[in-house]
């Protein structure tokens, strides 16, 4: 057993419980899988993020949900980040993670973090009956064709009609799992729908979206920064944002308002990448006492 340092950061938010919460465990990224999924259990946060030393980036940070490792995610990244800086970890104003997803490039602009999720990829176009299936609605509730976007992480981006139409989403696994079917990326066996407005939750909004999960992950994640990058590069490929920089908003039905700032990085028919900017507010600290062998 041995003690790590961890910062818990609460992403996409300037203020305490807000915006979506991530466990930062400082040089934990030698640890087995088995431990840091059962870290993350054990906080009841959707993800957790373990860091150690990189050979091609400033660190590696891996990150982790209750059930599997995943190569990438957006709120655990602004935590990470935030953690470091808290800590006097950064020099400067830029640093370069190392995730699984390939380098990721951070900028600190003031109070804001700034990351460069990678070039888009679209999957799949799914049809709005199945998706619609997986979500407890009617398919003439969603607006425009269904399809997997990564930037980092699959998600099935699916833009509904209207606030009242997102609020009663609910998901259902078993066509859940069929949606996920036809994602195409790898490690997308739950690739759930992040569900998108084209209208804010409040008067600075441009967006407002939801992401459901499946257990053993809390039932809905307050705010998705990989989900919001892929968002907006399906929005922006499908001519349905006609700004370059945009405020998404995420969480705030749950009491945990977040928003990020999203900016396209070249041309919509051939983005490079897609920045994602947000606050971290660092809640609590310590040191956790876990094994480290497997």
């Amino acid at each position: 057993m041995s003690w790590f340092d961890f910062d818990w950061v609460d992403a996409f938010t300037n203020r305490a419980f807000g915006g979506n919460g991530c466990a930062v465990v400082h040089g934990g990224a030698g640890l087995s899988d088995a431990i840091c999924m059962a870290y993350v259990q054990e906080t009841s946060l959707v993800e957790c993020t373990f860091t150690g030393p990189s050979d091609v980036a400033d660190i590696r940070v891996r990150y982790f949900l209750a059930s599997r490792e995943i190569p990438f995610a957006g709120h655990p990244t602004i935590a990470t980040v935030a953690a470091m800086r808290s800590r006097g970890m950064i020099d400067g104003d830029s640093l370069t993670l190392e995730t699984g997803a390939g380098l990721v490039d951070i900028r600190l602009n003031g109070d804001e973090i700034e990351m460069t999720q990678v070039a888009p990829q679209f999957g799949a176009e799914v049809p709005a009956d199945l998706v619609a299936s997986a979500i407890g609605l009617s398919a003439d509730a969603i607006t425009s064709p269904p399809q997997f976007v990564s930037t980092g992480l699959p998600f099935c981006i699916t833009v509904l009609r209207d606030h009242a139409a997102l609020r009663a989403a609910k998901l259902a696994e078993g066509p859940l799992r069929e949606v996920a079917a036809m994602a195409g990326f790898s490690g997308s066996d739950m690739a759930e729908p992040f569900l998108v407005t084209l209208q804010g939750a409040t008067e600075g909004g441009d967006t407002f979206s939801r992401l459901l999960l499946a257990p053993p992950s809390p039932p809905e994640d307050p705010f998705t920064g990989s989900a919001t990058g892929a968002m907006a590069a399906y929005l922006w490929k499908h001519g349905l944002m006609e700004k370059d920089s945009f405020v998404a908003e995420q969480g705030h039905d749950m009491g945990r308002p977040g928003q990020a700032t999203v900016t396209r990085v070249g041309p919509p028919e051939a983005m490079t990448g897609i920045k994602v900017a947000g606050s971290g507010h660092v809640l609590m600290r310590g040191q956790v006492n876990l094994p480290e062998g497997n």
